[in-house]
């Protein structure tokens, strides 16, 4: 419970100091997807505040159905247009086998690993673009964090074109 306890007095700071922010539309109709790896704080690494950007986690930071329904709101209802899917390096899905992965968790599902960075955000990022209920979104780009270094590449993009 000490870790609960830690949790807690982290918060009573938090709120004591807290930036209120109102509008749940972020201001830079941004939405981000990244990988839950506890070594990436997101808006440092990309420069954002809180209010400016959606921030959507999970393993790998790929595009999966929980991901799409996640977007679907915030393209509809929260005025997001543009989406940057953020893997990084050093990830524990890279390298690795659904396989592997279900030998070691006892699950049959599948984990998307990332046998190459640049192949996974290219599928991740059509994904995104041809879903047809995410058509607000104009602007895509994929990403790679380098977890030793701070950088960020940018192998991926995509815009829609002004007559889509």
């Amino acid at each position: 419970m000490a870790e609960i306890q830690q949790l807690l007095a982290g918060n009573a700071g938090y709120a004591a100091a807290r930036a209120n922010v109102a509008d749940p539309r972020p201001s830079l109709q941004l939405a981000v997807v990244t990988c839950m790896d506890a070594r990436i704080d997101t808006f440092a690494v990309l420069g954002l505040h809180l209010g400016e950007a959606h921030v959507i986690r999970n393993a790998g930071g790929r595009v999966t159905e929980d991901v799409l329904r996640s977007l679907a709101l915030s393209t509809h209802v929260l005025g997001v247009t543009t989406v940057v899917v953020m893997q990084h390096t050093k990830c524990g899905l890279a390298g690795v086998t659904d396989e592997e992965l279900q030998t070691i968790t006892g699950s049959d599902m599948r984990f998307l690993p990332i046998a190459d960075h640049e192949a996974a955000l290219r599928e991740d990022v059509e994904i995104v673009r041809s879903t047809p209920y995410l058509q607000k979104v104009d602007k895509i780009a994929g990403f790679v964090f380098d977890v030793e270094t701070g950088e960020v590449a940018m192998p991926v993009r995509w815009e829609r074109d002004a007559d889509s």
